[in-house]
């Protein structure tokens, strides 16, 4: 009977709305909500306690009812400085932030692209801890004093940030400012530039907002999005207390390496006629911070090259890869689907032979390679990589071959003893702007090379962790060149030897 009652009176609504009002003018006990400031890289934060009572009286039983909630414990979501960042180029924490300084600059007056730096922009100093009556407002961290420009530590974790000033104009629609990223010297990035614009800029007080539009300069992407322009609005009520006459610049910006991937093409001979094969071979270098995959080839070749499908091979760490080719006219494209790891390098080697309309072409050819970053997928080129070949109407009986091996020489004597390892993947420039990349044993050879003087160079950004090998026995081979003299029909050797860099480890 008396369950029948209470939802009798509820249906009724009557007793239902008493006990609402009852509630709502009951006593709550509640803690206010925090405001969360970044102080330190730390975010602290206060729980929410809400607890609530009650008394309602049953009007046909006149009997009182009393009672509580239960205490509700929660954390509110933290209300972050509008602070900027600089990241990698997939978005990733850099390891060391030494070093890097981000700057405002405002655009030479005189340069009509707007895109030259002036002067460094002035900005209002401020202060954390906010002192009173100071007269100087209060800032944010990391940048507490406002400084332009301002310079990053590993404490910073990347984070940046600026306030420009509405008193002196610093907020105006049409405002324009360059902000420059200055890595540290021997970074593997290069300076960056964006340029800011303020697209409009309404309200007053704690309802200022200022939109600005963040254009890059140097053609790499802004944010890990790949967007090379975006437009962004910031709130002062974003800022963590600050003076309401300073307006907070919010940018994230991803720092990328200006070169990640690199190609190299090289030949098995200098020389050929019509009839002969020539062996061509590309090796791809994956330099980005990250790996690679979707690697796509365009290989172009001259006129009276008759590509051989069957020839092609594709190789990384000594392991076969699958590599697809597909001919397009003069252009051969290759595709491979293996994952290229960061410092890695795939070699595709394939043959071609020679009509006797080679004779009248350039015997030019070469080759772009495209991929795409495995973090991201921002796409990554290099290239043009050329090879020239030197096509004769006639035998080529009178022509010689060149020898050579890239080894490591422990011992300094010039010569490769037993135990002497070979160093795959280095790369020899001949005279006539031709490249030669050593095998897995550290040796190469050219084939069909005019007689005559031929000077072959060194390159030792193919071989990091290695330097030239100091010779105590002939002074003329401390250096990176070497200069032979081939006989007709002859075989010359010209060797390079090379020894690890400090703290480096040579492959037994």
């Amino acid at each position: 009977m008396r369950r029948q009652s209470l939802r009798h009176q509820i249906s009724d609504g009557g007793w239902f709305q008493r006990v609402a009002a009852t509630i709502l003018v009951g006593s709550f006990l509640q803690i206010p909500i925090p405001v969360f400031a970044q102080i330190n890289n730390e975010i602290a934060s206060t729980p929410i306690t809400n607890q609530a009572t009650y008394t309602y009286t049953d009007p046909t039983s006149q009997y009182t009812f009393q009672g509580s909630s239960g205490v509700i414990n929660a954390s509110s979501k933290p209300l972050l400085d509008p602070l900027g960042r600089i990241l990698g180029c997939g978005g990733q924490v850099l390891p060391d932030y030494q070093g890097f300084s981000v700057a405002l600059y405002e655009p030479l007056s005189n340069d009509p692209t707007g895109t030259e730096l002036g002067k460094l922009v002035s900005l209002t100093r401020t202060e954390v801890p906010d002192i009173a009556n100071n007269g100087v407002p209060k800032g944010i961290n990391p940048n507490s004093e406002n400084s332009n420009p301002f310079f990053l530590t590993s404490a910073t974790e990347g984070y940046y940030n600026f306030l420009f000033d509405q008193n002196q104009g610093q907020t105006a629609k049409g405002k324009t400012y360059i902000l420059v990223v200055n890595p540290p010297a021997n970074s593997i990035y290069t300076q960056r530039r964006i340029k800011l614009t303020i697209v409009d800029s309404s309200g007053e007080g704690e309802n200022l907002s200022v939109q600005y539009t963040a254009t890059s300069l140097d053609g790499l992407p802004i944010s890990v999005q790949g967007q090379t322009q975006l437009t962004n609005t910031v709130l002062v009520s974003d800022a963590e207390r600050i003076g309401l006459n300073l307006l907070p610049l919010k940018l994230d910006l991803g720092l990328c390496q200006t070169q990640q991937v690199q190609i190299i093409k090289t030949g098995d001979r200098a020389t050929a006629e019509p009839g002969d094969t020539v062996i061509y071979r590309l090796s791809i270098r994956n330099i980005a911070d990250t790996a690679l995959d979707n690697l796509v080839v365009n290989d172009t070749f001259p006129l009276g090259f008759k590509f051989l499908p069957k020839s092609v091979r594709g190789e990384i760490d000594g392991q076969l890869v699958n590599v697809t080719a597909e001919s397009s006219g003069s252009q051969i494209i290759f595709r491979t689907p293996a994952v290229l790891p960061s410092g890695g390098v795939i070699n595709i080697a394939y043959a071609a032979q020679l009509t006797p309309d080679a004779v009248r072409g350039s015997g030019r050819n070469s080759a772009i390679v495209n991929a795409q970053r495995t973090d991201n997928d921002f796409a990554v080129k290099d290239g043009p990589a050329t090879h020239q070949l030197k096509i004769r109407p006639g035998i080529v009986s009178d022509c010689g071959t060149i020898i050579g091996r890239v080894f490591v020489d422990k011992n300094f004597d010039g010569e490769q003893q037993p135990g002497e390892p070979g160093v795959p993947n280095a790369v020899i420039f001949m005279e006539d702007g031709n490249r030669i990349t050593t095998d897995p044993n550290g040796l190469y050879s050219v084939a069909n090379v005019l007689p005559g003087n031929h000077t072959g160079v060194l390159d030792l950004s193919s071989l990091p962790g290695y330097t030239l090998a100091p010779n105590l026995r002939f002074r003329e081979r401390n250096s990176q060149s070497r200069l032979v003299r081939l006989e007709p029909g002859g075989m010359v050797r010209m060797n390079f030897a090379v020894t690890p860099t400090f703290k480096s480890e040579v492959k037994k």
